[in-house]
């Protein structure tokens, strides 16, 4: 094998590109990211929870906007408790409690795969989520949020789905 072919199958080394490559190759890049520390795994969870943060701060700037008896500080002093403090303990018991059901199913897999499957996942999918506030709050409800959020929603679970597959112990 050439050493331009081997450059072309291996990942990108960088977050961005390994997000951006998720779209199309999340297997690829979810079992590259397999033997990752666990103190990285934390960063990556908080990262796409901080970008989470800044997604919904146009849609909240639009709803203060159009009904002022809620301002800015507020909302956004709810979201920060919801997305920062709230979401990653929720991610932590979703990944275990995946792990325990694709043990049900007979593809087990170890707790901290799940949890990378997971949380990259929810980094994967920052880029569509961004988008998604950036609808919110320039267009607001309607068709461009729904799909936009679907695209998101749909694009998790394909992500998520294909890292339990790839780390699953049936599949290494």
């Amino acid at each position: 094998m050439s050493a331009t072919s081997a450059a072309a199958m291996s990942p990108p080394q960088g977050i961005v590109p390994r997000v951006l490559q998720s779209w199309w190759a999340p297997r690829r890049v979810v079992r590259s990211l397999a033997d990752m520390p666990e103190r990285v795994l934390v960063v990556i969870l908080l990262l796409a929870m901080l970008i989470f943060l800044v997604a919904q701060a146009p849609g909240h700037a639009r709803a203060a906007a159009l009904d002022p008896s809620v301002p800015m500080g507020a909302r956004m002093g709810g979201s920060v408790m919801a997305v920062l403090f709230m979401m990653p303990l929720v991610a932590y018991a979703v990944a275990a409690l995946s792990s325990g059901l694709m043990r049900l199913v007979r593809r087990p897999i170890d707790p901290r795969h799940s949890r990378l499957a997971l949380f990259w996942a929810l980094l994967a999918i920052a880029p569509a989520m961004l988008l998604s506030g950036l609808v919110e709050g320039l267009i607001g409800p309607g068709a461009a949020l729904t799909l936009t959020r679907a695209i998101a929603g749909l694009g998790f679970c394909l992500i998520w789905g294909a890292g339990l597959s790839a780390l699953s112990a049936n599949d290494r």
